[in-house]
């Protein structure tokens, strides 16, 4: 496929690292000339070129762009009625990129993370879209959502993995300070955790893996007995996403 991507950062840049070697040509905007030219130099696919040129030599043109900035860039580039827009912006509905990628209608939104680069990335899109699961679906987790409104809340649990690594170093270094090896305190606590997280998880997989660390009076239970008050915290965070997410009328859990 001939790819553009508008806004060269690190999502754009471990999506297209995750697309090397698979005979794709592949249009990178200079915004960020330093990540654009480390990864022409990197990647053999890359080559970069002005907004225009991306839109105009790309058959899939993915929006990797603040809100703000795309607003600014995309009127007047020339899109095309038959191209197919994948944005992974936050802040940018579908009705409002029709209108920035006019005459182009086939967009969809998605949700990279970095692990994207690799692989073992979950991908919810809205709507469902054969060109992202071609691209990306050999390697990454695919997960329609059935609106837009289910996609954004993807968008604010992604958030949770900020506090979750906030929390692991926090333990890793009360780890340290009685080994005196932060680095293998590191490696423990992160190993630790990824035993308990299988790679695609199905319903209620996750509920018994708890259900396996919660002996009574084992240290596991005993540890989350006394930070369940956060649980409320995390829920008035999530929450506090619906106005921006579009999420003001979903359902709530107390």
């Amino acid at each position: 496929m001939r790819l553009g991507f508008l806004g060269t950062g690190e999502i754009t840049a471990a999506m297209v690292r995750g697309l090397k070697g698979q005979g794709h040509t592949i249009l990178v905007s200079p915004r960020n000339a330093a990540m654009a030219a480390g990864l022409a130099a990197e990647v053999a696919e890359v080559t970069i070129a002005p907004n225009e040129e991306v839109v105009a030599g790309s058959d899939v043109v993915f929006l990797c762009l603040l809100a703000r900035v795309a607003a600014e860039v995309l009127p007047g580039l020339p899109f095309r009625a038959d191209q197919r827009i994948i944005s992974v912006m936050v802040d940018a509905p579908i009705a409002k990129l029709q209108r920035l990628c006019a005459p182009a209608t086939d967009i969809v939104l998605t949700i990279p993370l970095p692990p994207i680069a690799q692989g073992g990335c979950p991908l919810p899109v809205y709507p469902a879209s054969p060109v992202l699961d071609a691209l990306f679906g050999a390697r990454n987790l695919i997960l329609p959502q059935p609106s837009e409104a289910a996609l954004n809340a993807h968008l604010g649990v992604s958030a949770l993995c900020s506090p979750i690594l906030d929390q692991i170093l926090t333990a890793a270094d009360w780890l340290a300070g009685f080994t005196g090896n932060p680095a293998a305190a590191e490696a423990y606590v992160a190993a630790m955790i990824r035993g308990y997280l299988p790679e695609r998880a199905t319903e209620g997989e996750l509920a018994g893996a708890l259900q396996k660390l919660s002996t009574e009076g084992g240290l596991n239970a005993t540890l989350r007995a006394a930070m369940a008050p956060a649980k409320a915290d995390l829920h008035r965070g999530l929450d506090g996403f619906r106005a921006r997410l579009g999420l003001a009328e979903g359902r709530s859990e107390e």
